[in-house]
């Protein structure tokens, strides 16, 4: 009898540590993905950039995206009037699209290289000095955005 209520606390404390275990979440992690790279439907116009940032365990802010084949670059808002921005936001948990129509980098004065299908590397900078690449799939001018 002593045996059996042995093994059924023994049980009982191996589900508990379980679902112990379980409930924990981790500290949300700061990452970029989905980049892309729409090309200047005009040659000598700026390309523009496209990513989804995914925000840390704290508030930051974006204050660069830069890339190796292009001689400058600018965060913008909005579509058709847009608007230079120094910085976005990335709250601590966030997710903040870069996308068509919203928030997007122009790559000014672009490689005239860069073709359709090539990868090119972003780096994003964030206030506190944290830097991450992010790999963009260039596309043509009129071609849809990836996964549409």
């Amino acid at each position: 009898m002593r045996r059996a209520i042995f093994l059924g606390l023994w049980a009982t404390a191996g589900a508990m540590a379980l679902g112990a275990l379980g409930g924990c979440s981790t500290k949300p992690e700061l990452y970029a993905e989905e980049g892309w790279v729409r090309l200047a439907a005009v040659p000598g116009r700026p390309a523009a950039a496209y990513f989804i940032v995914h925000g840390g365990p704290k508030p930051l802010n974006l204050i660069d995206v830069s890339s190796d084949v292009a001689i400058t670059s600018e965060m913008h808002e909005g579509g058709m009037a847009m608007k230079k921005v120094d910085s976005v936001p990335i709250p601590a948990g966030a997710t903040v699209a870069f996308q068509p129509g919203g928030r997007h980098v122009m790559l000014y004065d672009m490689n005239q290289g860069v073709k359709p299908g090539r990868i090119l590397s972003l780096l994003l900078t964030f206030s506190d000095g944290t830097r991450l690449r992010q790999g963009a799939r260039v596309i043509a001018a009129g071609d849809p955005a990836p996964g549409q």
